[in-house]
């Protein structure tokens, strides 16, 4: 079960870029609308959990306390998506592909969790250590989708700022 881990992260991530670059940036042009900036911020959040996630599951296997680490992650994924979910509905009209591109993120995000549920209780029986644990090039995959949801991240802080900033002006 734990070799599909990587897979459905590696899922997760490529469905999670079409969604950003195609329905984010080019339909509904999210940076330059002042009123998408709560949804912008709420982004920049699960930008930075799924760059921590994937680098951290990419390359380690978090044993005793450290197993809690990425279910709190996990489940500040959940509560992000909840409020975005919301948040996002009132703002505008989703295109159809986006709810659609929603829907399998949200079912690829629970077979991640099954599958990631058994390794999490497995990993919190053993001692407290960060342990190496590569997929080989899936964990090199993982880490580049890492690095551009991080740089992402910081690419839409800087856009909420900016709306902020216009939004004082205004």
């Amino acid at each position: 079960m734990e070799s599909l881990l990587p897979i459905l992260l590696l899922a997760q991530g490529v469905m999670g870029g079409v969604d950003t670059l195609l329905n984010h940036e080019l339909i509904a042009q999210l940076p330059q609308r002042p009123q998408a900036r709560t949804e912008i911020g709420l982004h920049v959040l699960r930008e930075a959990i799924w760059a921590a996630l994937f680098i951290g599951l990419a390359w380690f296997a978090w044993h005793g306390a450290l197993a809690l680490v990425v279910v709190a992650v996990l489940a500040a994924e959940i509560l992000i998506t909840a409020v975005d979910e919301f948040v996002e509905n009132r703002i505008r009209v989703l295109p159809q592909n986006e709810r659609v591109l929603h829907v399998f993120l949200t079912l690829n995000l629970g077979l991640l969790i099954a599958v990631l549920a058994p390794v999490l209780l497995d990993w919190g029986a053993q001692p407290t250590a960060l342990v190496g644990n590569s997929h080989g090039l899936l964990s090199w995959l993982l880490s580049a989708l890492g690095l551009a949801a991080g740089a992402w991240s910081l690419r839409d802080l800087l856009a909420w700022r900016r709306l902020r900033r216009a939004s004082v002006r205004a």
